[in-house]
């Protein structure tokens, strides 16, 4: 028996490598959803690939919980998946426990606003941390701040530049972030 595809909204920000890593996943059956709507904090990579292929897109810098809530609604969204999306989201009640994010760091240290991307990986290397990683974890009203789910690890090597150390990172999240949530959606259905 296959599992049901659940229905996901991915919001964005920026180049869409965690778009395209999670339709990857989606494509080789790892991850049982599908992309029903995509919505960006602006017009950017991400948001032109979801219009490339198909996939329902909003632009929308800021948003209330209520328009939150109508957006999930009007496209049957089951799950928000947050995928290097660089606003506070307003979470409707009934989105609670069903937002996740991916953040390039080893929460709780090196998350909080303005640490995202470069910035998070720049700040470890400055901190002289002998390894990284990234967290999958609920959203709440807090940036970086909801239940971790998981985390995945690397070291930091000696001479890492910022790029290097993201690359390794990023590595990690291509294979976490799918694997994590195809685990929620099957916990969530089996209840």
């Amino acid at each position: 028996m296959t599992q049901e595809k659940v229905p996901i909204a991915v919001f964005v920000s920026g180049r869409g490598r965690t778009l395209r890593n999670l339709q990857t996943s989606i494509d080789a059956g790892a991850l049982p959803a599908k992309i029903v709507l995509v919505v960006g904090s602006r017009a950017c990579p991400a948001t032109s690939w979801a219009v490339e292929h198909g996939i329902a897109t909003e632009i929308a810098p800021r948003m209330s919980g209520a328009e939150v809530e109508q957006l999930i609604q009007a496209h049957g969204v089951a799950w928000i998946v947050l995928a290097g999306y660089l606003k506070r989201l307003a979470i409707p009640v009934s989105m609670h426990g069903r937002v996740v994010n991916i953040h390039p760091g080893l929460l709780p240290k090196f998350g909080g606003r303005g640490m995202y991307g470069d910035r998070v990986h720049q700040a470890v290397i400055e901190a002289g941390e002998t390894e990284s990683g990234c967290t999958v974890h609920l959203v709440d009203d807090v940036y970086d701040h909801g239940e971790i789910i998981e985390q995945a690890r690397c070291e930091v090597m000696a001479d890492d530049t910022t790029e290097a150390l993201a690359a390794r990172v990023f590595a990690l999240e291509c294979e976490l972030y799918p694997r994590v949530l195809a685990e929620l959606f099957l916990q969530a259905t089996a209840q």
